[in-house]
């Protein structure tokens, strides 16, 4: 079951209205987190069928249909699964307000009964239930992430907000955790993506999901509120491009003592003769004001002959006044060789521990890159090749009829891995030795469950000749009932309690099946009854060309 805090988060409104404080939120409150969730989030002929359904007398009919996706993002092979709070929300607060059916009424055709709208008035999802992974699980393709059971029209029209809910927040965990894993576990990753995102939305949604996916902060100060993430920020370089000297100090001391002339005195003791008096000011300045958590920007003008010298006669003096100065942060040029001559200034002068932060258009290949250089860099900012996922935009996830009143439905197409697997499934990790998972197993939901230290054979779904034998030590259910007869099942977790799932969930795979450059596939199996019964639908409705 889903565990979560006592305090579970906020929700917030793109206006910015109504923010309530988390700590006074009740946990009975399921509303969507975004103001822009609800039942009008819908493609147009989600609506358009459930008008075909329910004027043909189908719309009450039960039906399932499962999200999942085909292929893994960024070339990779595993993909972290997020987003199911929001479907949660969605589907628990489901129903078309007053002025939802007015609209509807306006773009639906004249012709259309007005009883329909009668009926969609009447809507919610009392009788639906949702079945569905854990957050932050690790999956893979074709296994069904979330299965939606109920009334046929009221399912067919969650459809695309469903969709919407899990598709970018699973893009945004995974490329967050590809790159921790380029980075390393020691390091600090900061989300620095606020003014690249697309719209306040998107924003919000990577700010959320980046965390979740192993990053440690964020720069966005409203995510931070929301979702109890670390907030990080120092300076920009418009902040040292505003002092053109000492002149520009209101007041040069710190703690009752000559703070500019001790850091002037400081600076030509050093011999940094070079180094910009106005850029020394502004480190000045802002030391002052943040005596404790000094970091500053040290490529306005030049890193090595003026940043990092005047960083490090500000910091001289901020240690002997009792503050322990932090770092810098360096934003452009060559980050590995910039943070290694960085460092070595550092430890000449007693600094050798002071924080490196580096940002500039930082990807998951630069990460790489870095460590395959060697560099001094302890913290990175990344923002806009993260929340916009540029190394990939779209996770591709669909939404398909498995079974309507308990017959079984099939997709099929010239491309087998376009064809769906019929019928309602579950899915069984099947664990190895050292906790390591083996494949993932689907079974027709009315099967016996695999049992560890069994001979399991596990087939390709249209593959015969993919197949092998399986003896998992360990047997994981990963579908669990989570939304039942209008409640959400068990508590709702936090963004931490999912990204703890998240870093468990990765420990579990091989290294192979990590790394970044061709990665060793992932099985996902069928059990040999669910192989026939796919195949055997398949025979029945694949039409035969007749050729003369």
């Amino acid at each position: 079951r889903l565990r979560g805090p006592a305090q579970p988060p906020l929700r917030y409104h793109l206006s910015y209205t109504g923010l309530r404080n988390a700590r006074s939120k009740m946990a009975s409150d399921l509303r969507p987190n975004s103001s822009l969730v609800g039942a009008l989030l819908t493609d147009m002929y989600q609506l358009t069928m459930a008008y075909g359904y329910w004027k043909a007398g189908r719309h009450e009919e039960p039906a399932v249909f499962e999200a999942f996706f085909r292929k893994n993002p960024f070339k990779g092979e595993f993909t972290i699964f997020a987003g199911l709070e929001e479907v949660l929300r969605y589907v628990a607060t489901f129903h078309f307000t007053e002025d939802d059916l007015d609209f509807l009424r306006s773009v639906f055709p004249p012709t259309t009964d007005p009883a329909f709208f009668e009926w969609l008035g009447t809507l919610d999802c009392s009788r639906v239930r949702v079945v569905a992974v854990r957050e932050g699980t690790v999956v893979f393709p074709r296994i069904p992430l979330v299965r939606i059971e109920g009334p046929l029209g009221v399912t067919q029209i969650l459809e695309t907000a469903i969709l919407n809910l899990l598709n970018f927040p699973s893009l945004i965990a995974t490329n967050a955790q590809r790159m921790r894993l380029a980075a390393g576990t020691d390091k600090t990753l900061l989300e620095f993506g606020l003014r690249r995102a697309q719209g306040p939305d998107g924003a919000i949604t990577a700010s959320r999901y980046a965390y979740v996916g192993g990053f440690d902060g964020t720069s966005n100060v409203l995510a931070g509120k929301l979702f109890n993430i670390a907030t990080r920020g120092t300076h920009a370089h418009a902040f040292v491009s505003a002092y053109a000297g000492p002149e520009d100090l209101k007041d040069k001391s710190l703690d009752g003592r000559p703070f500019w002339d001790d850091v002037l005195a400081r600076r030509d003791a050093l011999g940094f003769h070079s180094s910009k008096v106005s850029e020394l000011a502004a480190f000045v300045s802002y030391a002052i004001a943040f005596p404790s958590s000094f970091l500053a920007l040290v490529d306005t003008y030049d890193t090595l002959v003026s940043g990092v010298p005047n960083f490090i006669a500000v910091a001289l003096v901020l240690r002997e006044y009792g503050y322990k100065p932090v770092g810098i942060r360096l934003d452009s040029g060559d980050l590995a060789y910039l943070s290694k001559m960085a460092r070595a200034m550092f430890k000449k002068h007693d600094l050798g521990d002071a924080t490196i932060v580096a940002s500039n258009d930082i990807n998951e290949n630069v990460l790489i890159s870095l460590n395959r250089e060697g560099h001094e860099v302890d913290s990175f900012g990344i923002g806009t090749n993260l929340v916009t996922c540029q190394a990939q935009p779209a996770l591709g996830m669909v939404y398909k009829l498995v079974e309507i009143s308990g017959r079984a439905c099939i997709k099929l197409s010239n491309d087998f891995e376009k064809t769906t697997l019929p019928g309602r499934k579950q899915v069984y990790r099947l664990i190895g030795v050292d906790n390591v998972g083996l494949c993932d197993l689907m079974t027709r939901v009315d099967e016996p469950a695999p049992q560890a230290g069994e001979r399991i054979l596990c087939k390709h779904p249209f593959q015969d000749r993919k197949r092998c034998y399986v003896r998992p030590t360990e047997v994981k259910p990963l579908l669990e009932v989570m939304f039942d007869a209008g409640k959400v099942v068990g508590a709702l977790p936090s963004a931490e309690e999912i990204r703890q799932r998240v870093k468990d969930e990765v420990a579990c795979l091989r290294d192979d099946h990590l790394r970044p450059l061709n990665p060793a596939i992932y099985k996902v199996s069928v059990t040999d009854t669910l192989y026939q019964f796919v195949h055997d639908l398949w025979g029945k409705n694949a039409p035969i060309q007749e050729l003369q």
